[in-house]
């Protein structure tokens, strides 16, 4: 026995420390798996808020990034992996358009499209008779595109006025008479800039707002891609923690672009929690943009949307929030004015972003919108693209429908 002693005690001790260090290990490779590494090399990752948020780092890129407004046609770079992500899976970082390829694209399809409001009232102004009638008409296609009831009227009353003035009525004339006319409602002064610069010591915040159905965490994806083609740092939360897979949709966004979610790994996690620590994690990484996406909720449900009005202010509590975006779906016409007014009583709406404004869409409810909020429509899409979102410009928009 003395014999075994000797042998059998190093043996027990090895054990004891294997033990010991098992749950260390398991820990390590647990948080290796949630933090694959940090976004820069001097910024710390944010930390856990009660178990249940994370911050999904961005995937390591494929290429670099061309310069804002260029367009790069080189194909994809072999990069040197990071020993840090040595053994993940990489997912490609793509390049999106620039800005004004968007424009172009998105007008070419809007003067595709099968328009009511334009080629109504342009063949209806060129007859050789314009009588009550003909007016009456014409007020009846304002008013099936949506353009609501004040406009409506507002309208003709100034193309009555301008065509008694004319006299003659060549497709000319009347087209340049009706661009006049449609610009000054849809109102090119308007600022329809976004608020997404970077403060002095903390990043612009934007809260995405909108019922389910809209496409509004596809559009916060989009947005990602268009701040990232003017060379911005983005950040995303994911604090629609309601439906299921959202938050993973949008990290899937985020990943294609290279930019980072803060997402909470507990189904049916506060909301508020989630973009709480979605911001801070923005000041503690120094990024340009934090975009929120919240929960589609139904405007007749209060409570909520009284959820809404606490993410903002919890937010509020770390950083202004600059913009805070509404998401309507164009072709639900008079049904999404209704649901602007309820959201704008929750939240200061500060503009509006159209999805789906193609053929099926009646092109008024841009001029209603504005009309009843004094709102600007700030972004349009128009396909189901990647790339398929841009900058509303008034002008664009009423020469597209008119072509």
């Amino acid at each position: 026995m003395n014999d075994i002693l000797p042998i059998l005690l190093p043996i027990l001790a090895a054990l004891v420390v294997l033990g010991a260090l098992i749950p260390v290990l398991m820990k390590t490779r647990k948080n290796i798996t949630n933090y694959p590494g940090k976004r820069d090399e001097n910024d710390p990752v944010a930390p856990v808020a009660g178990g249940g948020t994370l911050l999904e780092d961005r995937p390591a890129p494929t290429r670099e990034r061309p310069a804002p407004g260029s367009i790069d046609h080189a194909g994809p770079e072999t990069v040197e992996v990071p020993d840090d992500v040595a053994g993940l899976e990489i997912v490609p970082v793509e390049t999106p358009l620039p800005v004004a390829g968007r424009l172009i694209r998105l007008r070419e399809r809007l003067v595709r499209s099968n328009n009511i409001l334009g080629k109504g009232l342009l063949a209806l102004l060129s007859a050789d008779k314009i009588d009550e009638n003909v007016w009456d008409e014409v007020e009846e296609t304002l008013l099936l595109a949506d353009l609501g009831t004040e406009p409506t009227l507002q309208l003709v009353d100034a193309l009555r006025e301008r065509v008694k003035v004319l006299g003659t009525r060549s497709p000319e004339q009347v087209k340049a008479l009706l661009r006049e006319e449609l610009i000054k409602l849809v109102d090119p002064t308007m600022d329809r800039s976004l608020r997404v610069e970077r403060h002095a010591d903390k990043p612009a915040v934007v809260l995405v707002v909108g019922v389910n159905g809209v496409g509004k965490t596809t559009t916060v994806g989009k947005l990602a891609r268009v701040l990232v083609a003017e060379d911005k740092d983005v950040l995303l939360g994911a604090a629609d923690t309601f439906r299921a897979a959202a938050a993973e949709q949008l990290a899937t966004w985020g990943q294609r672009v290279g930019v980072a979610t803060v997402k909470s790994d507990v189904d049916g996690a506060d909301p508020a929690s989630v973009a709480y620590e979605a911001v801070k994690a923005g000041i503690d990484q120094e990024v340009d943009v934090v975009m929120i996406d919240t929960a589609g909720r139904l405007q007749n449900k209060v409570g909520l949307m009284d959820e809404l009005g606490k993410v903002k202010r919890v937010i509020e509590k770390l950083a202004e929030v600059d913009e805070v975006l509404l998401v309507l779906d164009a072709t639900t016409g008079q049904n999404g004015l209704n649901q602007a007014r309820v959201f704008a009583e929750v939240v200061n709406i500060t503009g509006i972003v159209l999805t789906k404004l193609d053929g099926t869409a009646k092109g008024g409810i841009v001029v209603a919108i504005q009309k009843s909020l004094g709102v600007p429509v700030k972004l349009v899409g128009l396909g189901e693209g990647a790339d398929d979102l841009a900058p509303f410009d008034a002008e664009s928009f009423v020469d597209a429908i008119l072509n």
